[in-house]
């Protein structure tokens, strides 16, 4: 007999959605948590996610009602475990009575433990090894090839979701131009710029300043833009690195500070191009739809690229011997030069 997929069946008041990770990788799930807000547009989701993502939540309320912060778990590593909160946070989660928990963190071998202990009525989300297709527990073989946003995407709409796009979005707000503007930051922007970004959470995965410095002097002399380097406050040392490298007369603008996500974000989105390591900033630029090229070291570069690779040039150096194809495919987007292969948007080659 027919069985009607799981959120159509259920069709829950409330939803936990769990997912902790960092930046780029949650805005990844943003086309899923899309599908699901448009599957469920009554129900109230909540993210348990680490203690940052606060901000990720309020930045997407229209699929975000509620945050909960994550202490932590001693097999996974994105953050130190709070042993002192683990009871009371438990307690909380099963006492709150859920009628869904959706694991969205991996494969399961780890979250699907964390998950269960939320006490939902009902689970879903991936696994590894067979399916499990129960009344109240769906979850699916955690999935080799994909991007991160289809991978996730996918899953929404095994579970009843219809497809609401696969396109990522960065609203900024108010808060965060009045933010940008009280940093000084835009102070000696006189025309057309370009952001390169140096830094990375992971310090191995960062190409060499001397190389940004090299790309950032050609184009600032064949295109007559302004610099401008872009970076945590923690990044200021690759920051200024770059610019001690560079050659032009005109210096770059050196925007690493301690500004917030989406101040940045506002002083990239009027950029014409930015340039980066694979790093979450390589999907906010997705979400403003923001020219990039991204230099991929480590990272599984089918599964964390963005998908489109027309606008997103993503090149594989590990060994930063590639700098001038960076500097033909920056060169390419910034004059608008046609690729030498037509294919559909998605499948685009990586160089």
């Amino acid at each position: 007999m027919y069985r009607r997929p799981l959120l159509q069946r259920l069709d829950p008041p409330s939803v936990v959605v769990f997912r902790a990770l960092q930046l780029g990788d949650m805005l990844c799930a943003v086309p899923a948590l899309r599908a699901l807000r448009n599957a469920l547009p009554r129900a109230r989701i909540a993210l348990v996610g680490l203690p940052w993502a606060q901000q990720f939540a309020r930045r997407y309320a229209a699929y975000i009602d509620e945050f909960i912060p994550f202490p932590g778990h001693p097999l996974l590593p994105e953050q130190a475990v709070h042993q002192e909160s683990l009871a009371d946070f438990y307690t909380h989660m099963c006492a709150r009575r859920f009628g869904l928990a959706l694991q969205l963190h991996g494969n399961g071998n780890v979250s699907n433990d964390i998950v269960s202990g939320f006490g939902a009525e009902a689970m879903a989300g991936f696994c590894s090894g067979e399916p499990v297709v129960r009344e109240r527990t769906v979850l699916f073989p955690y999935p080799d090839t994909d991007a991160e946003p289809e991978r996730l995407l996918h899953l929404m709409q095994r579970l009843g979701a219809e497809d609401a796009g696969l396109q990522l979005e960065f609203p900024l707000t108010r808060q965060d131009e009045d933010e940008l503007a009280a940093s000084g930051l835009r102070h000696g922007l006189d025309g057309d710029y370009i952001c390169i970004h140096p830094g990375a959470r992971h310090r191995d995965k960062c190409w060499p300043p001397r190389h940004f410095a090299q790309v950032a002097d050609c184009l600032a002399s064949e295109f007559g833009l302004q610099i401008v380097l872009t970076g945590s406050a923690q990044e200021a040392d690759l920051t200024a690195e770059v610019a001690a490298h560079m050659r032009t007369p005109r210096p770059a603008i050196d925007a690493a500070a301690p500004v917030s996500i989406g101040a940045m974000a506002a002083l990239m989105r009027d950029a014409r191009l930015l340039l980066c390591n694979d790093t979450g900033v390589s999907h906010i630029a997705a979400g403003l739809q923001l020219k990039s090229v991204v230099i991929f070291s480590k990272a599984d570069i089918a599964r964390w690229a963005p998908l489109d690779r027309h606008t997103h040039r993503c090149i594989w150096d590990p060994a930063g011997e590639r700098v001038a194809t960076v500097l033909d495919h920056a060169r390419a987007l910034l004059s608008g030069t046609a690729p030498s292969r037509q294919r559909t948007v998605g499948m685009w080659p990586y160089w």
